[in-house]
C-alpha cells in the first residue's frame, strides 16, 4: 500500500482553508491545516510533506517570515513552498516571495484547475524520491551483508532482480514526469527532476555493478554527487 503524501495549508482564514481544501480533495492525498506561521512550523517539527501552500498576508508571523523560519531548519530547507496572496504590489512583492524560498507565487483569485495541477507536480515528485529512498535503503542492506555465501548465490539473485524491477518501475515514471514537465515547465519543478534522475542513473549503476560478472568492481556502488 502505497503512503499519501501530506500538503501543509497554512491560511488564517478557515473559510480559505476549506476552499484549499475542497480544490486539492481530487489529489486523494493527506491535507493538514495550520492556521498560523507558528502552527505550521509546529507541524513541520514531526511530519514530513510534499508541499507547503503558505498563505501571505497572515496576523503576527507573516508568510515571508515562516518561509524563513522554514528554510533555516535542515529538516524542512527543500520542501517546496508555494505562496498564495490576496494583494499584488507589483514586481518587487513577487521578488521577495521567490527570495523567501518559494518556488511559486499566485494571487488570489486563482484558476482551481491550475493551483492543483501545480502541487499535483510537486506530489509526483515527492512520491518518486520517497521510492527512491526505499530503493536505495534495500541496495544498502545488501551491501552491508557483503559478498554472499555461494549458498545463498540464489537468494541476491533473487534480491537484484527484485531491486532491478523496482528501480525500471520508478525509472519509467520518473521519465513520464520529465515529459510531462517539458510541455509545462515550471523551472523549480524541472530541477528537482533532474536531480532525481541524477540520483536515479547513480543507483542503476550500483546494481549493475552488484550483477555477476560485473567485474573487479561488484559491489562497489559509485559516488552519487
Amino acid at each position: 500500500m502505497v503512503q499519501k503524501a501530506k500538503i501543509l495549508l497554512v491560511d488564517d482564514r478557515p473559510e480559505n482553508l476549506l476552499a484549499l481544501e475542497a480544490i486539492l480533495s481530487a489529489l486523494d492525498q493527506t491535507l493538514v491545516r495550520a492556521s498560523s506561521g507558528e502552527e505550521a512550523l509546529k507541524a513541520l517539527l514531526t511530519d514530513d510533506f510534499a508541499v507547503i501552500l503558505l498563505d501571505v498576508q497572515m496576523p503576527g508571523m507573516d508568510g515571508f517570515e515562516t518561509a524563513a523560519h522554514i528554510k533555516r531548519r535542515e529538516r524542512t530547507r527543500d520542501i517546496p513552498i508555494i505562496f498564495l496572496t490576496a494583494i499584488n504590489h507589483g514586481p518587487h512583492h513577487t521578488f521577495r516571495g521567490y527570495a523567501a524560498g518559494a518556488v511559486d507565487y499566485i494571487s488570489k483569485p486563482f484558476d482551481p484547475w491550475v493551483l492543483r495541477a501545480k502541487v499535483s507536480v510537486f506530489v509526483d515528485l515527492y512520491m518518486k524520491n520517497c521510492q527512491l529512498r526505499e530503493q536505495a535503503s534495500l541496495l544498502r542492506l545488501q551491501l552491508e551483508g557483503g559478498q554472499p555465501a555461494s549458498g545463498d548465490a540464489k537468494e541476491s539473485a533473487g534480491l537484484l532482480a527484485e531491486l532491478s524491477a523496482r528501480l525500471a518501475a520508478v525509472e519509467e515514471q520518473a521519465e513520464a514526469l520529465s515529459k510531462q514537465l517539458d510541455e509545462s515547465a515550471d523551472a523549480a519543478a524541472v530541477a528537482t527532476a533532474a536531480h532525481l534522475e541524477r540520483k536515479l542513473t547513480g543507483l542503476r549503476r550500483a546494481l549493475d555493478a552488484l550483477e555477476p560478472g560485473a567485474g573487479s568492481g561488484a559491489g562497489q556502488v559509485p559516488s552519487q554527487n
